[in-house]
């Protein structure tokens, strides 16, 4: 699939001071792109810079965490193929490309804010839906968890950055990709034209929306065909395939709660009866539901971002819960929705 021209992203606004400059290139030409960080053997720098830097373009790697796993690959694969670039591994010629992105540093310091530890939080949530249905809220689990989602990161990756910190602290100084915080009310950004979630200039909306099923992927078209942004994406289940053919957008709910019905017959729940959960990024889809003309079906977030395009869904398409805020933003009531592949 061919996606058209690049799109060029500006860094939003994130009060942070900057540790130094990113050396994608410098380090792709000299040591390649298994080089190792020598703060910790966990991740992989060059392609942490990457993935910042792909984020910050509108091809999402999914979550930040450093390594070169299928979420970075497609990722990089579609920016490759959209400049016009040998499509493979992270070469000097996609790094040096993405180094001309941007020269804002991809790392930065981020102090702890009280509104980041004040909770409430819900450090137990149980996987059976009839269990969780008990919880007031599917609130994050701890202020580690939120941090690690405001800056679309892996809790390990987060914990690796900021060793011995405790995250619990307000004023505390940490170390997070430097990519545009996800809102902390959804609701209420999108309601006062803030944050989306992604670190890309967005524009209006969407002229199409493309789910492939192969790729395990959304990607999302401007009128012109020009892709605006692309997302890894977990689609479908055994018990609950997804559709093939054209649907559209019917609406979008931002801090949803999720009705779970026993037709469906998920793996692994035992109700006889339909179930409400709570709303909360902790639930099972996340901080927004996108709703499609298929019935039963849509896109959403996900509690469990690290998984997203790894594992299959409960049969709709499952994206993390910043990438899904931001595509909630490039759709509308009506916004076309192929399911391909």
């Amino acid at each position: 699939m061919r996606f058209g021209a690049v799109l060029f992203s500006a860094l939003c606004g994130l009060a942070v001071i900057a540790p130094g400059q990113p050396a994608l290139a410098r380090h792709a030409a000299k040591h390649g792109s298994a080089i190792q960080t020598k703060q910790a053997l966990a991740f992989n720098q060059v392609v942490l810079d990457a993935e910042v830097l792909l984020d910050r373009a509108g091809f999402s790697p999914g979550t930040i965490d450093g390594r070169d796993g299928e979420n970075f690959a497609k990722a990089l694969h579609a920016f490759q193929e959209v400049n016009g670039l040998p499509v493979g591994g992270l070469d000097q010629q996609a790094a040096a490309r993405l180094a001309e992105l941007s020269n804002t540093p991809t790392l930065a310091q981020y102090a702890i804010q009280p509104d980041d530890v004040k909770g409430p939080f819900a450090p137990q949530i149980p996987r059976d839906f009839e269990q969780m249905a008990g919880l007031e809220r599917l609130a994050y689990h701890s202020p580690r968890q939120l941090l690690a989602e405001k800056f679309h990161m892996s809790e390990a990756l987060l914990a690796t950055l900021n060793p011995n910190i405790n995250f619990d602290q307000a004023g505390t100084a940490i170390t997070v990709a430097n990519v545009a915080p996800m809102p902390e009310n959804p609701k209420l950004a999108a309601r006062n034209g803030e944050g989306s979630g992604s670190s890309a200039q967005q524009e209006s909306k969407a002229a199409k929306i493309v789910v492939d099923k192969r790729s395990r992927a959304v990607l999302a078209f401007g009128a012109d065909n020009r892709l605006l942004a692309f997302f890894p994406a977990s689609i479908g289940s055994a018990e609950k395939p997804a559709p093939s053919g054209d649907f559209v957008v019917r609406s979008v709910a931002y801090d949803p709660d999720y009705t779970y019905n026993p037709t469906y017959g998920f793996k692994g729940q035992k109700a006889k009866r339909p179930v409400r959960i709570a709303p909360g990024p902790n639930n099972p889809v996340g901080v927004v539901w996108i709703g499609l003309s298929a019935p039963s079906y849509g896109m959403h977030g996900t509690p469990e971002p690290d998984n997203v395009g790894k594992t299959q869904s409960h049969g709709c398409v499952r994206l993390t819960n910043w990438d899904a805020l931001a595509l909630a933003r490039l759709v509308k009531k009506g916004t076309p929705v192929a399911f391909v592949g």
